[in-house]
């Protein structure tokens, strides 16, 4: 049976062009919080007595945190299985489709920790404010340093879900209203996943919630160029079918 899901066609912009308009509101919506302040104040509110108690609680540090990145691992390496050996839902994808999902989540996780490589800056627990050695310092300030560890912007656990908001596209850039509806549901489960670890984060003073929303965007806007890319050699591919026919 030939899948179900494939590629909207090359001159029909209509998936692209909402999926565009998503991008553009959900990057509107971002600065605005992030000029807004409410990192800090969010930060304090969570802390008591100048410092995150939850830090070591082992809900969120042993299972939230440890075994949620294992567990991602497990996966990221049986979807890369599924390239070739589909099961469920992903039977309905064609192998291109399934490539595109791999690469999309592989190029939005090394994006992700590539920019954190960079960064200087600190995790909120390093900061004077909450009992660490650091001063604030805006993540939009490139190359001026706090005063701590840095490496700490976007945040990178989170990235082991939000990385995955690659295997939504495939479904949301079909020209079909139903395989579309598939692809919300799964992009839906990948934010939730993303909004518990980045709380997480949060909760335990590692990451400002800027530094979660701003992983989610990173990581769409990669998948979001890949699955175009994939979009454009899935028409060459087509064109060169019919060519030769």
């Amino acid at each position: 049976m030939s899948p179900e899901t494939s590629y909207a066609k090359f001159g029909d912009l209509s998936p692209s062009r909402r999926l565009g308009q998503f991008t553009w509101v959900a990057l509107m919506c971002l600065l605005a919080w992030d000029f807004s302040g409410l990192d800090n104040t969010v930060m304090h509110w969570i802390a008591e007595d100048s410092s995150f108690n939850l830090r070591n609680n082992w809900w969120l540090k042993e299972i939230l945190h440890t075994r949620a990145k294992q567990l991602a691992i497990v996966v990221y390496v049986g979807l890369l299985a599924m390239v070739w050996w589909p099961l469920g839902p992903l039977r309905q994808l064609t192998r291109l489709q399934r490539t595109e999902i791999m690469v999309g989540i592989t190029l939005s996780l090394i994006t992700i920790s590539t920019l954190k490589r960079f960064s200087l800056t600190s995790c909120p627990w390093e900061l004077q404010g909450f009992g660490g050695a650091a001063t604030y310092v805006s993540h939009w300030n490139w190359g001026m340093g706090d005063g701590g560890a840095g490496h700490c912007f976007p945040g990178g656990h989170v990235s082991s879900a939000l990385g995955f908001t690659a295997l939504a596209l495939p479904w949301l850039g079909s020209g079909l209203t139903a395989q579309r509806q598939i692809g919300r549901r799964i992009l839906l489960g990948v934010l939730a996943m993303g909004l518990v670890l980045g709380l997480t984060q949060t909760l335990r003073g590692a990451h400002y919630p800027s530094h979660t929303l701003w992983t989610g965007f990173i990581c769409w806007a990669v998948a979001f160029a890949n699955h175009l890319g994939f979009g454009w050699l899935a028409h060459l591919r087509q064109k060169r079918i019919r060519s030769t026919l």
